[in-house]
């Protein structure tokens, strides 16, 4: 699990899970669903340095899923977006147009 510093309120304040959870809980969907991103995006670059066919799907599929929860723990608001994962969406969509749009690696 994580802990927040002084200030910073993500993922609490969702504009849709915080409506389905209370904020412990959404805070440990956060946690999890992060880990397993994390987890995907290093079995994919493993596949990757391996030359392994799969690897672009599982790429693909860590960045679409991290961009998906980032958007529904996101509370809504655009102040402060680098602490609700702007950046990381950011870096899921060079991913993705790295990888679908301009074919690297070959």
């Amino acid at each position: 699990m994580f802990e927040l510093r002084p200030g910073m309120l993500w993922p609490d304040g969702s504009w849709v899970i915080s409506k389905l959870l209370v904020d412990g809980a959404t805070r440990n969907l956060a946690s999890i669903s992060l880990v397993l991103v994390a987890i995907a995006f290093v079995v994919g670059g493993l596949g990757l340095l391996l030359r392994y066919h799969w690897w672009r799907p599982v790429t693909v599929g860590a960045a679409v899923f991290s961009t998906l929860v980032f958007i529904l723990l996101w509370n809504g608001s655009t102040k402060a977006l680098d602490e609700q994962g702007g950046i990381g969406v950011l870096i899921n969509l060079a991913i993705l147009a790295i990888m679908l749009i301009l074919k690297w690696p070959l």
